[in-house]
């Protein structure tokens, strides 16, 4: 009687030896014969192409103030919204300083008896009834009263202030009964006739930049995309980013407004690279391919790929300079395949 491992064993053998005869005959069946594929190529050459480098920045007006009190009072006028446009010398805050407007008046009183004291003494010296040195006292003390005068009415015009320039309102921080006090922002004041973009280079990059360099910017919220020039150049770099700031003049636009985000091309040096018509990549799922034309077939190359602009396919890896590229009727071919070589 057979035992159960005895007939495990002869199956197991005769399912091998059905494979094997499979794999002869699959071996002895020849491949067909391919068609030739008429095909254009294209012999690689490493090409030049400007190099880019794209930062962020900040649209920013060139000339800006934050508007702060000198002296201390309540405010008793701010005739200014957010937006309002103002020209140079328009009011924009009044305080309210009565101790100031008393000051002023005392030292107005003060001048005004130096200046009698100052001149009775005069005449009295040109009587004899007096010394030289009491007029030279009485000089002395109303040099003080008018210069005690002068300080407080400078105090009492602190008490006005107006626009430096002439701009619009983009930030209002206080209101009508407020208490100001001396460095505290009122209100914020932009020319926004003239914008430039602020933005931060690598310290690498920027040792290449140079004041007066005209190089690309874009604000999509606006819509630009422009030729901006250097302006400015920080000398020093950040210790904490290792950046460098630069400042970059644009022309203005009517919807451009500060604080909207921009990117900046800096432009490198050159590079050489492999370029290659898009036409030339045959994707592949996730990878990319190309055919590539040698002793008359075509060879399948699996390719690395980099920056894609007008047509053209930059390679990182996977090609070599002189490779002849099929750049046409590749997407049915087959590693091996016959080509036609139209010139």
């Amino acid at each position: 009687m057979i035992g159960t491992k005895t007939i495990l064993s002869i199956c197991i053998l005769v399912l091998a030896l059905a494979g094997a005869t499979t794999r002869a005959e699959e071996k002895t069946v020849p491949s067909p014969d391919l068609p030739p594929v008429q095909v254009h190529v294209l012999t690689l050459q490493r090409q030049e192409i400007p190099s880019l480098v794209e930062v962020v920045g900040t649209v920013q007006a060139v000339q800006r103030a934050s508007i702060a009190a000198k002296v201390s009072g309540f405010i008793a006028e701010i005739p200014v919204v957010l937006g309002s446009r103002v020209n140079k010398g328009d009011l924009l805050v009044k305080i309210s300083a009565e101790e100031i407007s008393a000051r002023l008046l005392q030292a107005q009183a003060q001048l005004a008896q130096a200046r009698r004291n100052l001149e009775r003494e005069q005449k009295l010296l040109r009587k004899k009834a007096t010394t030289p040195e009491t007029v030279k006292s009485m000089r002395d003390m109303y040099a003080i009263a008018e210069a005690g005068y002068r300080e407080a009415r400078t105090m009492l015009s602190y008490t006005t202030i107006t626009a430096p320039f002439a701009g619009v309102i983009t930030r209002k921080i206080a209101h009508a009964g407020d208490l100001a006090t001396p460095g505290t922002p009122l209100l914020e004041l932009e020319n926004n006739s003239r914008l430039q973009i602020v933005t931060a280079l690598p310290e690498g990059v920027a040792t290449e930049i140079r004041t007066g360099e005209r190089m690309m910017v874009t604000v999509p919220a606006a819509r630009l995309t422009d030729q901006g020039t250097v302006a400015e150049i920080a000398p020093v770099a950040d210790p904490r980013s290792r950046t460098v700031r630069i400042k970059i003049d644009i022309r203005q636009a009517g919807n451009l407004r500060t604080g909207q985000f921009a990117r900046v091309a800096i432009p490198m040096k050159n590079t050489e690279t492999l370029l290659v018509p898009a036409s030339a990549i045959v994707p592949f799922g996730q990878m990319d391919r190309v055919y590539v034309a040698e002793e008359g077939r075509a060879r399948l190359r699996l390719v690395r790929t980099g920056e894609r602009d007008d047509g053209k396919v930059e390679i990182l890896a996977g090609l070599n300079p002189g490779d002849r590229v099929i750049v046409d009727n590749n997407r049915l071919l087959v590693n091996g395949q016959p080509l036609k070589i139209v010139q």
